[in-house]
């Protein structure tokens, strides 16, 4: 990506390769005048409504993350805003891979889906759009500790072990919720996509680190409340952004629940409303509960459970030595004692061995093309770990370069070879070579053959971690998955461009306060034409009560409105909702500085 945009900001131009590779353009241009009547319709309504139930800087945030109520914001003018606080911002195709999703928080560069929804799903969408990213997510980032716990927790989530069950739920999730956004989706194909979401939801097996991190995510990214459980204030994003749900969620029926590690026992459904949420008294709270959680994940356990992770994975993962040698590839293969300790482990096909996140030269995965084996754990009858020795001591064993040399582990691994090259690193032995190298476990099973060429030998009594992913990813030019299934690019008839068009007017009317006397003329057009639309008339009698003229077509208007609401139930609430807003006006509440 030679012609990558770093909108002049420094998080953003901090992005490595592999995250580089979901940015999409957001093609302003691409946001259509109903797309603008709708960001406009929802922040008003947030307004109206958040400025009583959302966590404080909430309606401040706004202006500081370059956000205002009149337009979609403009990808350029949020990282001019972000970068004041530190943050960045980039636009993507829809749902990206959780771990990708986490490591853009870590870098602290907010992910946002370039689309927008369509007004039939004005008040919730299950696909992420520019109102619930940018609406949602942005203004709370300007709250220092909520930034942090958002930072550290892409951190750790980007070393979460995901299941190979979790990717094929992330791509049902993905396929459905595209599905449930395009205009021309079959109601078929929804059922479909429905039915597998939920056959893949039902057969999951044990939740992975990656499901369960998505459990506190959810409880507080997306639905958190936070203060007391008698009166809390919404800080979480799919409540900010959803303006059916930020209404219903203070309801008595929706429990409320101190926020604390048990979160994570609450799966979660993506496709309905919440049934409980969780509130924390402060941010560093959710801070800590992370932490109590991270304690228990493979990063920082380590040992054979973590290794049996990474073979459920199936995906690239990365294993670390005591001594600090990074082992990547698919692991596929463990030895254990008979106390399960870990007595060597092997990787299938491109690996990599890499020290601090920096890939060993000459250890790329073409030169380690078909996997790597090597064995773990302590010598025979000594004491210090292998780690540890000089190379004095190395030499008093015997191991030095060009000598031929026996080790026996343990474990009944013994390793005969000769030593051609010896790898210290922060003063510890991280890797021994050998040339014409036999590698057997006692029961006379063969590791590793003469014939297979040069070994390289892992040092480390144990493996103290292991992670998603590679050590360093740009080496091993880590290209995640990227979805094939592409959100649908909308082609507008000649009767929707038309209606555009009065959307337009209207708005150019508002914005120059003059042509008042055209208004009419695009409501007949309304009624004659666009009889399901009931957005643009809702903007029309919003300028003609403000200006006060014409009180007859004022009155006309309204009684349109109000039986519209009467008679179509869907649409009823929202235009409802939309006279309060008129007659309870919001720049009232506050200004926003674009």
């Amino acid at each position: 990506m030679s012609d990558f945009n770093d909108f002049n900001n420094e998080q953003v131009a901090k992005l490595p390769k592999h995250l580089r590779q979901f940015i999409v353009e957001q093609h302003y241009e691409k946001y259509t005048p109903i797309d603008q009547a709708v960001w406009r319709y929802v922040m008003r309504q947030n307004y109206s409504y958040l400025k009583s139930v959302a966590y404080y800087p909430y309606i401040k945030g706004l202006q500081r993350a370059g956000l205002s109520i009149e337009y979609i914001p403009n990808l350029q003018t949020m990282n001019d805003s972000l970068g004041k606080i530190g943050w960045g911002a980039v636009t993507v195709d829809g749902f990206i891979p959780p771990a990708a999703f986490m490591e853009y928080q870590a870098y602290r560069v907010l992910v946002i889906a370039a689309d927008i929804r369509q007004i039939n799903h004005i008040e919730y969408t299950p696909a992420p759009d520019i109102i619930h990213e940018s609406a949602g997510h942005a203004p709370i980032i300007a709250d220092t500790d909520y930034n942090n716990y958002l930072s550290y927790f892409g951190s750790i989530g980007a070393k979460a072990m995901f299941s190979s069950k979790d990717f094929e739920l992330y791509e049902a999730i993905r396929k459905l919720s595209i599905l449930k956004e395009a205009v021309d989706s079959d109601e078929k194909e929804i059922a479909a996509a429905e039915k597998s979401l939920r056959h893949i939801g039902d057969n999951m097996g044990e939740p992975s680190e990656m499901a369960l991190l998505g459990r506190l995510h959810w409880w507080t990214v997306e639905y958190g409340l936070i203060g007391t459980l008698e009166n809390p204030k919404i800080y979480g994003a799919g409540l900010l952004s959803s303006i059916g749900e930020s209404a219903t969620c203070m309801n008595p029926e929706v429990k409320k629940i101190w926020y604390t590690l048990d979160t994570i026992n609450y799966p979660y459904d993506i496709t309905m409303q919440q049934p409980q949420l969780f509130v924390t008294e402060t941010f560093q709270n959710l801070i800590d509960v992370l932490e109590a959680f991270a304690e228990t994940m493979a990063f920082r356990r380590g040992g054979t459970e973590s290794i049996l992770k990474a073979i459920e994975c199936k995906n690239t993962s990365t294993a670390v030595y005591s001594s600090g040698l990074q082992v990547t590839g698919i692991f596929t293969d463990v030895g254990m004692d008979k106390a399960d300790e870990l007595t060597f482990i092997k990787t299938t096909g491109p690996s990599a061995l890499a020290f601090n996140g920096k890939q060993l030269l000459g250890h790329g995965k073409t030169y380690h093309a078909d996997g790597f084996s090597s064995p773990v754990g302590k010598l025979k009858n000594i004491e210090k770990p292998l780690e540890l020795h000089t190379l004095i001591e190395l030499e008093a064993l015997g191991i030095l370069i060009g000598k031929e040399t026996e080790i026996t582990f343990e474990s009944g691994i013994q390793v005969f070879g000769k030593v051609k090259e010896i790898t210290i690193q922060n003063d510890k032995l991280i890797l021994l070579t050998f040339e014409n190298c036999t590698v057997k476990e006692s029961n006379g099973n063969l590791l590793f053959d003469p014939s297979w060429g040069v070994y390289d030998m892992a040092i480390g009594e144990k493996i103290v971690s292991v992670f998603n992913g590679a050590a360093d990813k740009d080496a091993y030019e880590e290209i995640t998955f990227v979805s094939k299934e592409q959100t649908h690019k909308i082609n507008y008839d000649e009767k929707t461009k038309q209606l555009h068009l009065l959307y337009q007017k209207v708005r150019t009317v508002r914005e120059e306060q003059k042509g008042y006397e055209e208004l009419e003329a695009v409501f007949n057009e309304l009624q004659a034409a666009h009889r399901t639309d009931w957005l643009c008339s809702l903007e029309i009698l919003e300028i003609v009560y403000h200006q006060k003229i014409n009180p007859a077509f004022e009155k006309e208007l309204r009684i349109y409105l109000e039986m519209k609401a009467a008679n179509e139930p869907e649409h009823s609430k929202l235009i409802n909702d939309g006279l309060h807003v008129i007659a309870n006006p919001v720049t009232q509440l506050i200004t926003v500085e674009d």
